[in-house]
């Protein structure tokens, strides 16, 4: 038994989703599930869904902290987790009911149909090499560690730098490694194209930096790319697959208890969220909407196409505002106050607000402008945000680990120019510029 049925009665209604899912036109990898315990889904969601990842003290961490926030009832589990491969995995949790399963394996074909569509997964990842890629990696991790001459110590503090840096990538796609060729023409001095946007790229080749270290870099860079897609399509990647189990649970003639059951679990997915954005929510409403307003063609079309930038600045429009109740606040002391409602006026406002915040726009673009005199110097690509300044602090530190000497970062504080320096002694002070 599992929960409250039997693997048979799940494996029923999987292939009538499978049935419905060819129906509907839905293009999937090969799928496979996997039914684990809590503690399983607990392993699984701190090495980010991965069956093989390199060792490292933050996944730790984050496994203790998501299973004491789940035992005091802080916190629930991901109904589900689902793997970019090609088969793609999927895991299920055993204490589910039966129809949370149902749902949960609608819901994963949702996301299956996806990761194989969407133009940044195609043009970012390749799904048949995902799970072996990890595995290898994690063997070249460990392999570093058991190295009397590396150790623990020394790969941890690499990997911690690497991963305070991992977004620091080229957004477009990893683009071309140089030839030979290439390379030659490279100057020292000189910071070529395919590096100008790339700081991590930059660091793991002209840091002063062993082979294992660039290796280890490397690795975080290429897991980086894998991960990518998923960031610059929550919102999408949610809604499609919440606008998919809806549409398929609807059609499974289920039992009225099970009916019930699902409705009240689809609302609790899709609800909106005190104090923030639910990329369910958002997603979900908005795939229904262009549905209805343009029909199915269009919306497989929305979903190869687009990302969540593109995604909301072209199809959030006035009236989707307006029945998602958006608006945006402003803090005044002590005070929040409401500076635009999705009117004629502040509908476009918000929805450029939204745009910004989404996909790696939430993340500040750091780009290598120079060496010099061994100086790194780099270039805060200013949108109008500041730079938090307590992370940019501590970041800075971990680009002059892995550069091996000082680094300049410039960017703006309250409209005027600035440069954060940071000393080989991991010294950080703020200049006028």
């Amino acid at each position: 038994m599992a929960g409250e049925y039997v693997l048979s009665d799940l494996e029923k209604w999987s292939e009538q989703i499978e049935a419905l899912i060819v129906q509907k036109g839905l293009s999937c990898y090969e799928q496979q599930f996997e039914i684990c315990s809590y503690e399983d889904m607990l392993c699984y969601e701190a090495y980010v869904g991965m069956p093989a990842h390199y060792p490292h003290w933050s996944y730790g961490k984050a496994y203790e902290r998501q299973k004491t926030f789940y035992s005091y009832n802080l916190t629930g589990l991901p109904y589900e987790m689902v793997i970019n491969s090609d088969p793609c995995i999927a895991y299920l949790m055993r204490d589910n009911t039966l129809l949370l399963q149902i749902l949960t394996i609608a819901h994963v074909y949702g996301h299956n149909d996806f990761f194989k569509n969407n133009r940044m997964f195609k043009e970012n990842t390749r799904a048949e090499l995902t799970v072996e890629m990890f595995k290898t990696h994690a063997g070249r991790v460990r392999d570093y560690m058991a190295d009397p001459s590396i150790g623990p110590k020394k790969v941890e503090r690499i990997l911690d730098a690497a991963h305070a840096l991992r977004f620091q990538v080229r957004r477009q796609g990893e683009g071309k490694p140089p030839g030979k060729a290439d390379l030659a023409k490279e100057s020292p001095d000189e910071i070529p194209d395919r590096l100008q946007s790339d700081l991590l790229w930059f660091l793991s080749e002209r840091g002063k930096l062993a082979y294992w270290e660039r290796d280890l870099i490397s690795i975080v860079r290429e897991e980086t790319f894998y991960f990518m897609p998923q960031v610059e399509t929550k919102i999408m990647n949610e809604g499609w697959a919440s606008y998919w189990h809806y549409t398929l649970l609807n059609e499974l003639n289920l039992p009225q208890n099970l009916h019930f059951e699902f409705l009240q679990r689809h609302n609790l997915v899709v609800r909106p969220h005190e104090g923030q954005l639910n990329p369910y929510f958002i997603g979900f409403k908005m795939f229904e909407y262009l549905q209805k307003k343009y029909g199915q063609e269009k919306i497989f079309e929305i979903r190869q196409q687009e990302r969540d930038q593109s995604f909301l600045r072209r199809y959030l429009n006035q009236e989707l505002c307006e029945e998602l109740c958006l608006f945006k606040y402003k803090i005044r002391g002590v005070d929040i106050v409401v500076a635009e409602v999705a009117d004629e006026e502040g509908w476009k406002s918000i929805r450029d607000d939204l745009v910004t915040a989404v996909g790696l726009g939430m993340a500040p673009e750091i780009c290598p402008r120079g060496v010099e005199d061994g100086v790194l110097v780099l270039e805060h690509i200013y949108d109008g945000r500041e730079l938090e300044m307590n992370y940019a602090k501590e970041t800075i530190k971990y680009i002059a680990e892995l550069w091996g000497g000082r680094v300049d970062l410039k960017t703006k504080l309250n409209d005027r120019d600035k440069i954060i320096r940071c000393t080989e002694d991991k010294i950080v002070s703020v200049w006028d510029i």
